[in-house]
């Protein structure tokens, strides 16, 4: 019942910074919250952040807090992860996903995107 897409991602020199959207279709955007994964080639996939659905709270993973910025526009159905003086060690494919409850584990989530990678360069 709802579809996510994200996009935004690219190729980046340590220290840069770059601006994820994950764009929502569906009937409930508002209502769902959404958190922000990312799966490096070998590794499990790790969380980054969350945000629930009236955006009133967010949470983060130590390894982006003070970097990355997690937010959204409930008007345009879109979450956004603002990601700033990136690392080498951000390299991945980020996902989003939904879920009624939020959370840090990905078996919380009911809808996934596709993806889009980030890579870093050092």
């Amino acid at each position: 019942q709802v579809q996510l897409v994200e996009s935004g991602g690219g190729l980046v020199q340590a220290g840069a910074s770059l601006r994820l959207s994950c764009a929502a279709s569906g009937r409930t955007f508002s209502s769902i919250s959404v958190g922000w994964f990312r799966q490096a080639p070998g590794k499990e996939r790790e969380f980054v952040a969350f945000i629930i659905g009236s955006g009133g709270k967010t949470y983060y993973a130590d390894s982006v807090k003070g970097r990355f910025t997690i937010s959204r526009d409930n008007a345009k159905n879109t979450v956004f992860l603002q990601m700033n003086r990136l690392r080498p060690e951000d390299t991945a494919v980020y996902y989003c996903a939904g879920a009624s409850w939020p959370g840090s584990s990905a078996s919380s989530y009911n809808y996934w995107g596709q993806g889009t990678q980030v890579t870093v360069s050092s």
